[in-house]
């Protein structure tokens, strides 16, 4: 069985734990990437923690030749695409930019994946298709809107890969749909490393403590939860990497076995099952690192939601894979990133 893996986006967070995971896995991978919101240091991190070198290609996922050149050069089982912008208010500033990424991008990786006959596709969706939940647990068939057009561009792709299903039946093709991914490498070596403010409430309660930020905002304190904050389903990106390892030996079994019908479209949750309140993650926080988290109360965000955590059933039944770290691992994980590299992958 041919185990050679394209990664797009390989070099971002959430990609180069996976990268781990998958070598791990046995499988061989080729990391293609525009660096736009990663960094070439956390590759040669990465390919430190496993030992060996990384195939890395510099290259953008809109530039069709660019994808050709790379699928001419290797035979691969299957694509983990990654490659997305994602910053909500950012995308609500720039809607274009991410129509054209995330959207017209994964176009054309589909374009050329299909020229080369590679129809395997595991790709980086959100819960964010599910807008604001009408019902808790989220499973796979919740109803799907957005509020923001990162979320839109993220179910447009959906829509896009329901149709190509439908029009092609030799796709197999999974959107993991993320719920709030968290934590670091229990070595420290790779974490999240946004290249501004952060927009996710980790890495923000992390440079707080670290001393990079004086204090954490909290938007919102009138929600209908327990302490009046927002509650989130946060999973260790560790976890996560395994569910994409998780997926492709599942679309592995089922290329293996000559099932007669295609996967198709098959969405899947990956999140703890779990909500945990803003202020519930920073008391967590504060305990592990021993450092004062200092916050001020702000006004809701338009947009948020009060209360969102996954139904990850579907996950454990079909591929065999459920999260297993707690609140205070991730706690832990993200702490040893944070100090280690108190500037990320910058060491200035």
């Amino acid at each position: 069985m041919n185990k050679k893996i394209l990664v797009t986006g390989g070099a971002g967070y959430i990609g180069t734990h996976t990268c781990i995971a998958l070598h791990a896995a046995g499988y061989d991978i080729v990391v293609y990437d525009n660096l736009s919101n990663s960094s070439r240091e956390a590759i040669n991190r990465v390919s430190t923690l496993i030992g060996q070198s990384i195939d890395f290609i510099e290259g953008d996922i809109r530039d069709a030749e660019s994808l050709r050149q790379v699928f001419s050069a290797h035979q691969f089982f299957g694509v983990i695409h990654f490659a997305g912008l994602k910053a909500v208010g950012e995308s609500v500033a720039q809607p274009l930019k991410y129509y054209d990424n995330n959207v017209s991008g994964t176009i054309t990786l589909l374009e050329v994946m299909s020229e080369y006959d590679v129809k395997n596709l595991v790709f980086s969706s959100s819960a964010t298709v599910y807008g604001d939940p009408e019902r808790l647990p989220i499973d796979e068939n919740s109803p799907r809107s957005c509020t923001n057009p990162y979320g839109q561009s993220k179910l447009t792709v959906e829509h896009i890969l329901e149709d190509l299903a439908v029009s092609d039946a030799s796709w197999n093709l999974i959107p993991l749909r993320y719920f709030n991914p968290v934590g670091a490498h229990p070595s420290g070596q790779i974490g999240e490393d946004p290249n501004d403010i952060p927009n996710n409430l980790m890495p923000y309660i992390s440079q707080v403590a670290v001393g990079k930020l004086e204090k954490l905002s909290i938007f919102g304190n009138d929600y209908p939860t327990t302490d009046g904050t927002g509650v989130r389903d946060f999973i260790h990106v560790t976890d996560l990497a395994q569910g994409h390892v998780a997926a492709l030996n599942y679309l592995e079994s089922q290329t293996r076995t000559a099932k007669t019908d295609s996967i198709g479209f098959l969405p899947i949750n990956l999140g703890t099952g779990k909500g945990t309140s803003v202020l519930e993650l920073v008391a967590a926080f504060s305990k592990v690192s021993e450092q004062d988290i200092p916050y001020q109360f702000a006004d809701r965000r338009a947009g948020d939601i009060a209360s969102c955590y996954a139904s990850a059933d579907k996950a454990k039944d079909l591929l065999k894979w459920q999260a297993e770290l707690s609140i205070a691992e991730m706690c832990q994980d993200t702490w040893r990133w944070q100090s280690m590299n108190p500037n990320g992958y910058n060491a200035t």
